[in-house]
């Protein structure tokens, strides 16, 4: 062979493994491809059961519908993480109440798909809480809800409440898809809209979209939240949120209390108090018998503490009482006593545009107040 012939073929033999190698480095390129692993790690390739009922995900409707979700919630990375961190605070109380009444463990994933586990996640139709209950379904199942405190907040009060009424729900429905769709439009809605198309099955019946949706939510929930080494989440014991813990008090008043009072007494800060206590909506324990979360030792002799600490303040606190006069305003006080507008607000518990009037009290727990209102008080005519 020519010199000329040999180049040629060495020419043609680079080409090829140029190709070969481009080729082998395309389908390893799409092998990987996020999209690609993505679609595997949404495929289910074993039956699916919601409450232990059967998930028809042979129905091409139902797996776009699913795998919709799956898609959602997979592009929302911190949320998923929150969900599985939280989770080992809240699911083993959630798990232990639905095991007490009997019910399937899948429904724990009714709060994911609710709140988040998040005790303050409040909606716009006025749903509140880590079950989202409305206030007049929250008080129907025992829930305290007024302007002092709301138990809806509460993980143990409003776990109690959303398990009851779920079962209520099931025993109506004989379903717990249907039971989850109701929870999530109402009882009343969804018997509708049953008797009107005729079909008492979930997965085939035409709903608003946010129930139509609700179900798969929550196994979107579960299906990741069941296996999350598979979605790339590997969480070490150390990235989990603990459980906290705590003793508990029972107090009685029978007047307004700032909070400071009872976190004084259990030797802790006011913010201490409100993260264990999301219930308390305000600065003050109203008037009444309360149940109050404190941290864990400080229990004993916190009820001696708590008692001297309100007796000292209710001796104390009439030197810090305003009478509103004719011509006063809120901002008008605040400048005149040098107190910030906000510690008006809350010392009174009032809301922010509140209104005064004439013979009002107020409360000015500001250490200059006494001597700058006995100064004005003596310069009086």
């Amino acid at each position: 062979m020519t010199i000329a012939g040999k180049c040629l073929w060495a020419v043609l033999l680079a080409f090829m493994l140029l190709l070969h190698a481009s080729g082998a480095a395309a389908a390893t390129l799409t092998l990987h491809h996020p999209a690609t692993v993505l679609i595997e790690r949404i495929k289910i390739k074993q039956p699916l059961t919601f409450c232990g009922e059967p998930v028809p995900i042979d129905d091409p409707d139902v797996r776009e519908r699913l795998e919709r979700e799956m898609l959602i919630s997979l592009d929302n990375t911190d949320s998923i993480l929150l969900w599985l961190k939280r989770a080992n605070r809240y699911f083993p109380h959630i798990e232990q109440v639905l095991k007490s009444y009997g019910l399937p463990d899948d429904l724990k994933y009714i709060a994911i798909a609710e709140s988040s586990l998040r005790p303050q996640a409040a909606s716009g139709k006025g749903a509140v809480g880590y079950w989202q209950f409305i206030e007049a379904t929250g008080t129907k199942y025992g829930l305290t809800i007024n302007n002092d405190i709301d138990e809806r907040r509460n993980i143990f009060t409003s776990t109690e409440a959303a398990v009851q009424y779920l079962a209520d729900l099931y025993a109506l429905f004989g379903s717990w898809s249907l039971a989850a769709a109701a929870y999530n439009m109402g009882e009343d809605g969804l018997q509708g809209e049953i008797l009107v198309q005729k079909v008492k099955d979930y997965y085939r019946l035409h709903l608003y979209e946010e129930t139509q949706r609700y179900v798969f939510r929550i196994l979107a929930a579960k299906i990741i939240m069941s296996n999350p080494d598979r979605f790339g989440y590997v969480l070490s014991r150390e990235d989990l949120y603990d459980q906290r813990t705590f003793d508990v008090v029972e107090v009685s008043v029978d007047q307004a209390v700032p909070l400071t009072v009872a976190a004084q007494a259990a030797n802790t800060y006011f913010k201490a108090i409100k993260d264990l206590n999301p219930q308390l909506r305000g600065y003050t324990l109203p008037p009444g018998t309360h149940r109050i979360y404190v941290p864990k030792g400080s229990a004993e002799d916190f009820n001696k503490r708590f008692d001297a600490l309100l007796l000292a303040w209710t001796r104390q606190k009439d030197q810090f009482v305003y009478t509103v006069k004719k011509g006063d305003t809120l901002t008008a006080i605040a400048a005149r006593f040098n107190v910030p507008l906000r510690a008006i607000y809350l010392w009174n518990n009032i809301s922010n545009g509140g209104r005064i009037s004439p013979g009002n009290k107020l409360y000015l727990f500001s250490d200059d107040f006494p001597s700058q209102a006995a100064k004005e008080a003596a310069a009086a005519p």
